[in-house]
């Protein structure tokens, strides 16, 4: 690997964690600058450290490794490592880069690392932003088609894929990561909402209020409301002001 990665393990296992670390050792490109042993613990680390990748345990005592992604930023790559395969799906769906079960085997980590490798230079080689009046021609399903990005109303997660819904009723996967749309799509009428969904701001219809903090945004042409949380709201109401 070309790029130094610097990770994050968080896992309320101390024993998981030395284990992990002994693994990691071989690769010198990947250098752990820190551990964390519960989600309020890796909420600090990560605004303190700001990984590059997170290996993160799933299920842990008091909130488990998918409300961490709810409770701050995180921009960097998510590896789940469990002793649990039920989860692998819903792991995908919120954009993980790849899904280890432990013990850890040590062929599997060295495919999670050519594969970080491999979408974290694809990122940095595609970050040309595109205007508002631009054309994407991309495959969409089973055919490339011509897609105006102002035509784009959302687009969802869907593992190694991504979900483009056009407003035209236009839907289909494409090969193409959240981060790389996050990364391309103009900001100024973009913004994601929940780490595996990203809207288009000039199609909300509204935004209302719902239960535990949470609030639902309404896009036009779009039966089913978003639910966001509280941070994320505040976020799209303050872009939005």
């Amino acid at each position: 690997m070309a790029k130094h990665f610097n990770a994050l393990i968080v896992d309320d296992e101390r024993l998981a964690r030395k284990d992990l670390i002994s693994l990691l050792g071989p690769y010198g490109q990947v250098s752990v600058i820190g551990e964390a042993d519960s989600v309020p613990s890796a909420v600090k680390a990560i605004q303190k450290l700001n990984p590059d990748v997170i290996f993160l345990d799933i299920q842990m005592p008091g909130d488990s490794g998918f409300d961490l992604l709810e409770k701050t930023d995180i921009e960097a790559h998510i590896i789940f490592v469990t002793a649990y395969d039920e989860y692998a799906i819903r792991a995908f769906e919120v954009n993980a880069l790849d899904y280890l079960l432990k013990p850890v085997n040590p062929d599997r980590l060295a495919k999670a690392l050519e594969k970080l490798e491999s979408q974290d230079q694809e990122t940095r080689t595609r970050t040309q932003r595109l205007n508002y009046e631009d054309r994407l021609f991309l495959m969409l399903g089973q055919h490339f088609i011509f897609l105006k990005v102002k035509a784009i109303l959302n687009i969802s997660a869907a593992g190694d894929y991504s979900e483009v819904l056009s407003s035209d009723g236009t839907k289909g996967l494409t090969l193409k990561s959240m981060k790389e749309w996050e990364t391309r799509l103009p900001m100024q009428h973009f913004i994601r909402i929940h780490r595996s969904t990203i809207i288009n701001m000039e199609f909300i219809e509204r935004i209302e209020e719902w239960f535990n903090y949470s609030f639902r945004v309404y896009l036009k042409g779009v039966e089913e409301p978003y639910v966001i949380s509280r941070r994320y709201a505040t976020r799209l109401k303050e872009r939005l002001g």
